[in-house]
């Protein structure tokens, strides 16, 4: 990150925008957590996509700065699963030079895309224009299925029209596997997001918690359409 142009937000609107900054190089989010705070954003980070899917899901961001290059998952996979439930503008911030790289990530859904190193004025000028040209609108995060329709916001399931009850870990099983649609999780993944690291052998934890979703929201508990398992493996939504 190079520069600083001296100056603070030029209008209220952007004081009060929310900026969720995803990346896993702890200096540099650190570095632009502080900048963008000082030039009178809000700023939330994530150093996954997991966690970035969530943070979007739940703080709805005004803006994403985005890195490509994430632990769990790539940048662009983060955008599409984004782009079915939000049309938050999105700035990626990659190492990655090369034009498939830009084209792939605009495609997926981005809004503009800006190299490593940059300057912290080019920077705070893209953000400026996203704010100007993208409506401001709150998106309100709804994935839906054939059977049933979950409200991440809200944290809230219905089924034909009425809520369903579910208990915090239900909850937290199924919004995992719902902002990753068609993704595969690990059980050790799920395992450890829910109950912690040192759960990670208790299979028969998610054996009993998903036959509970699957009665509360399956047609056909029996032969699931949505929430499917993958033997020795992992669960997946399929929407």
């Amino acid at each position: 990150m190079r520069g600083n142009d001296g100056g603070t937000p030029g209008s209220a609107r952007q004081a009060k925008a929310r900026v969720l900054v995803i990346d896993d190089d702890p200096h540099l989010l650190k570095a632009l957590r502080i900048t963008l705070a000082a030039h009178g954003y809000a700023v939330d980070t994530a150093v996954d996509g997991a966690s970035a899917l969530a943070a979007a899901s739940r703080s709805a961001p005004d803006l994403l700065v985005l890195d490509l290059g994430l632990p769990d998952m790539d940048g662009t996979e983060v955008l599409r699963n984004l782009r079915r439930w939000s049309a938050v503008p999105v700035l990626v911030l990659s190492a990655r030079h090369g034009s498939p790289d830009k084209v792939g990530a605009l495609d997926a859904g981005a809004d503009d895309y800006i190299t490593k190193p940059f300057g912290l004025d080019e920077l705070l000028a893209r953000l400026r224009a996203l704010l100007r040209r993208v409506p401001q609108a709150k998106t309100h995060p709804l994935v839906s299925s054939a059977g049933f329709t979950v409200d991440l916001l809200a944290r809230q399931v219905l089924r034909s029209g009425q809520p369903v009850r579910l208990t915090p870990t239900e909850w937290n099983i199924l919004e995992i596997l719902v902002r990753n649609p068609s993704r595969l999780i690990s059980q050790q993944q799920l395992l450890a997001e829910v109950w912690g690291p040192s759960y990670g052998k208790e299979a028969n934890y998610l054996r009993v918690y998903m036959a509970q979703l699957r009665r509360k929201l399956e047609d056909d508990p029996g032969n699931p359409r949505h929430l499917l398992t993958e033997a020795g493996a992992g669960y997946r939504f399929v929407p």
